[in-house]
């Protein structure tokens, strides 16, 4: 069966989102193009990570082309989304990878995110094996995602994904491990919890 790849060059919308309440979110990347929605799942350290390389891979941009790349130092407020993912969500997959690359010709952030893959192996030289057949196997891969963003649309993504991150449960005073609506058994506190 051949690779599906969901490409999007360029997407009307690509965001980070979550569905659920704090404490059971559950983070998505969706992108969107003349009518069609992808959505995949992945972990809340997964968008955190993907959005502060995006952002170091911008700036190396700038700094590498002296200013004259089409990037802008911030999120432009015109490219601004804080609308909620489009209804209703279904998930291709789950990232297992990601890439990312600038395409210097065409002046594009290139944003990739393959299905998490369950490899049956018994040793470490057996795992780097299937990891380097599954990289060179371009046509039957697991399922990706990929995107092609501007210097604008990509930082508009970094931007919102991390307030998305950060929108969670608020942190502990003491320890800044995240409180529970249920409550918080603080280590600080080596567990005391004061009576209501």
């Amino acid at each position: 069966m051949s690779r599906q790849v969901f490409l999007y060059d360029p997407p009307e919308r690509f965001v980070a989102g979550t569905v659920g309440l704090p404490g059971r979110r559950t983070f998505f990347l969706q992108a969107s193009a003349a009518g069609r929605v992808t959505s995949v799942s992945l972990e809340k350290t997964q968008v955190e990570a993907l959005a502060e390389r995006i952002d170091e891979l911008l700036d190396e941009v700038v700094r590498r082309t002296g200013g004259n790349a089409p990037v802008p130092a911030v999120a432009p407020a015109d490219v601004h989304d804080t609308a909620p993912l489009d209804a209703p969500v279904e998930e291709e997959f789950r990232v297992g990878t990601m890439a990312l690359a600038w395409d210097s010709d065409d002046q594009r952030m290139i944003v990739e995110a393959q299905a998490l893959v369950e490899l049956d192996v018994d040793t470490d030289e057996d795992l780097a094996e299937a990891e380097e057949r599954m990289l060179q196997d371009e046509e039957n891969g697991p399922p990706m995602l990929r995107v092609r963003l501007s210097g604008a649309q990509a930082r508009a993504f970094a931007k919102r994904a991390l307030d998305v991150v950060n929108a969670g449960r608020p942190p502990c005073p003491l320890c800044s491990l995240p409180l529970d609506p249920e409550g918080h058994v603080c280590p600080r506190q080596n567990g005391y919890r004061r009576g209501l």
